[in-house]
């Protein structure tokens, strides 16, 4: 396994960490993602632990805590050999002050993600959103006190816009606080809005990416094909409405050069959508979810390879979309404000 730096922190990642939103499967939206219990977890932290992958991805909010508790049960007597990230902000609970990132909620919040994970710190605590409700200067000091009690080890947010990001970070600076070390964001081969603004925002501030839904919402597995119906099994079914929208032109283009270049190398469409985000700046991990064993072994073949140049570009070829303003008024203007990545 590849570990790479989380962005400007001392912390090192592995290139893959594993997502655990497939534990537990409590509620309708989290049972069509999976319902992993204690037993089949513990083999697929296994699992995880034998290829190098020791990063678990978490949040209070999968099925309601349970996730939190079977991965908890998951890395019991080896906690010293895994990183956690976990997370907090959206609601849990029916009161007015059980979500958000007050004072109140993220200091209950985290202890109570401590106790569901039995552990008495957490490695990367994150923002799962941004609460305009709260000020920047409040959620911040009070991640901070969480660092200096030894509560949480690193802070992450997720979700953000450009300047919901960069507010925080000039805060953080600002105080001396501790500051964002990563930013979990959505990037895919059919999601690249995260090239317009965070990524420059990224590599400029030095916070690094930890990439969720990788493989877009599922579109990407390899299951969807062009002219053919949604599989009968598909979590699609249920979380299709909350899944980011993307055209069907878009969608099979990508897929149909991913199937060429799945055959061409001899690898599967998900590792081949993997190894290309891989490759991309500011990238720390890509999330990975599975339902068994057989679908980790897979995802966990992303690595160890390397699509060519020309490959890479067929793919940003058949991924490229025109941004929205202002990010197309400035994209003529690359000798003083160049993109990141390669633009047709």
């Amino acid at each position: 396994m590849e570990y790479r730096q989380l962005g400007g922190s001392g912390l090192k990642v592995p290139a893959l960490s594993f997502g655990t939103a497939t534990f537990g499967g409590r509620g309708d939206f989290f049972k069509a993602w999976g319902s992993t219990d204690v037993a089949e977890a513990t083999r697929l932290v296994d699992i995880c632990l034998e290829a190098g992958v020791n990063m678990f991805d978490t949040a209070d909010t999968y099925s309601q805590g349970l996730s939190e508790e079977i991965l908890g049960q998951a890395i019991k007597g080896r906690r010293d050999k895994v990183l956690i990230s976990t997370k907090a902000t959206f609601r849990m609970g029916d009161g007015p002050n059980n979500l958000g990132s007050s004072r109140y909620h993220l200091i209950k919040s985290c202890e109570a993600s401590l106790k569901r994970l039995g552990t008495d710190y957490i490695d990367i605590y994150t923002l799962h959103g941004f609460d305009a409700l709260t000020p920047v200067e409040e959620a911040l000091k009070t991640l901070d006190e969480l660092v200096q009690k030894g509560m949480v080890r690193y802070i992450a947010c997720s979700n953000f816009s450009g300047w919901h990001l960069m507010k925080s970070l000039s805060t953080s600076d600002r105080f001396g606080w501790s500051r964002y070390a990563a930013h979990q964001a959505y990037y895919s081969l059919i999601g690249r809005e995260y090239e317009w603004e965070l990524m420059p925002l990224a590599l400029d501030q030095k916070v690094g990416t930890i990439v969720w839904s990788p493989l877009g919402w599922g579109r990407l597995t390899g299951k969807l094909r062009r002219g053919q119906a949604l599989p009968a099994t598909s979590r699609l079914h249920v979380t299709e409405r909350s899944a980011p929208p993307v055209p069907d032109d878009l969608l099979f283009d990508v897929v149909d050069v991913l199937i060429e270049l799945a055959e061409e190398l001899g690898k599967t469409v998900p590792q081949v959508a993997l190894n290309w985000l891989l490759q991309r700046p500011t990238v720390s991990s890509l999330i990975i979810g599975a339902r068994d064993e057989a679908q980790l072994r897979q995802n966990l073949d992303a690595v160890g390879w390397n699509l060519t140049a020309e490959q890479l570009a067929r793919l940003d070829k058949a991924s490229q979309t025109t941004p929205i303003y202002p990010y197309w008024h400035q994209r003529p203007f690359q000798e003083r404000n160049p993109s990141p990545v390669k633009l047709y």
